[in-house]
C-alpha cells in the first residue's frame, strides 16, 4: 500500500510486516507489545491499549477501540476484518463494588480487574458497532452482525446477531479456504 498520507511510526512496534498502512491518527498505547503481519490496513481513530498480535490480510476500520491494559491481549488471525466503531473489551473492572473503577486510583483501592485474551480466528468478520466482552474467542469463519453484543464464544463458520449475540445461520467456507491456499496460507 503506497498511500501518500502521513502514517503512524511503525518503527515503534515490536514487529511489523510488509505492505502495512497505519493512519497517523491511530493510537497504540503500548507499541512495544504489538506485532503486525503483512498486508494490513489500520484506519484513523483505532485505539489499542493491550498487547496485540495482528496477522496477515487484516483490516481494522475507523474508530475501533481495543482496551484492557498491558496484561490483556488481542490475537487477530489472518484474513479478518473488523468494521467501524467496534469495541473490544479485553480487560475491565468487575464493577461489583470491591473498590474504585478508575485507573487513577492507587492499586490497593481499585476494583477487581479482569485481564484476558480475546482471540479472533482466521476468516472471521466483525460488523459495525459490535461489542466483544473479555475472554471471548470468535471462532474460525464466524461473523458477528452489526450492533451485536458478544458474551460467549462462537462456533466456527456461524453468523451471529443480537444482544446478546445468538447464532442465526451457517456461513459458506469453501471459497475462502480455496483463496487462502492460492495466497499461500
Amino acid at each position: 500500500m503506497n498511500l501518500k498520507t502521513k502514517q503512524y511510526n511503525k518503527n515503534l512496534l515490536k514487529s511489523c510486516g510488509t505492505d502495512v498502512f497505519i493512519s497517523k491518527n491511530v493510537e497504540i498505547r503500548r507499541p512495544h507489545l504489538v506485532t503486525i503481519g503483512s498486508h494490513v490496513a489500520i484506519d484513523s481513530g483505532v485505539y489499542i491499549t493491550t498487547q496485540a498480535e495482528i496477522g496477515d490480510y487484516i483490516h481494522l476500520s475507523p474508530y475501533i477501540t481495543i482496551i484492557g491494559g498491558a496484561k490483556s491481549k488481542i490475537i487477530i488471525e489472518n484474513f479478518v476484518t473488523i468494521a467501524a466503531g467496534t469495541r473490544i473489551i479485553v480487560g475491565s473492572d468487575k464493577f461489583l463494588g470491591d473498590g474504585f473503577t478508575s485507573v487513577t486510583v492507587p492499586e490497593k483501592y481499585r476494583d477487581t480487574v479482569i485481564f484476558s485474551t480475546i482471540k479472533i480466528e482466521k476468516y472471521a468478520g466483525i460488523g459495525t458497532n459490535v461489542v466483544i466482552m473479555p475472554g471471548i474467542t470468535i471462532a474460525e469463519g464466524s461473523v458477528i452482525g452489526a450492533c451485536s453484543l458478544v458474551t460467549k464464544n462462537t462456533e466456527p463458520w456461524t453468523i451471529y446477531t443480537g444482544i446478546p449475540a445468538c447464532p442465526v445461520k451457517s456461513r459458506k467456507k469453501e471459497n475462502m479456504i480455496k483463496f487462502a491456499k492460492e495466497l499461500g496460507y
